[in-house]
């Protein structure tokens, strides 16, 4: 699975957010996702690639219904 930059995901949580970009460390070469909150004051956030993409924790949060921690959302335009 791949992030979609400019992708709006859901957190299992229920917010929404927008991926700016993937981000690399300069010294680990770690990648990161660069998202902003879609709520609120729109801060903007980062989080390792590989957590971003995990998959919920099921016995810390067994009642969740989502499979991954974000999840992209298809958002279609009303003018089409």
């Amino acid at each position: 699975m791949e992030v979609k930059i400019k992708g709006i995901y859901k957190h299992f949580k229920g917010d929404y957010y927008i991926v700016e970009d993937v981000a690399i460390h300069s010294e680990t070469k770690e990648k990161y996702i660069v998202y902003r909150g879609l709520y609120g004051d729109g801060k903007l956030y980062i989080r390792p690639y590989d957590m971003f993409m995990s998959e919920v924790d099921r016995e810390k949060y067994p009642n969740v219904e989502q499979k991954y921690r974000f999840e992209l959302q298809d958002i279609k335009s009303k003018n089409v």
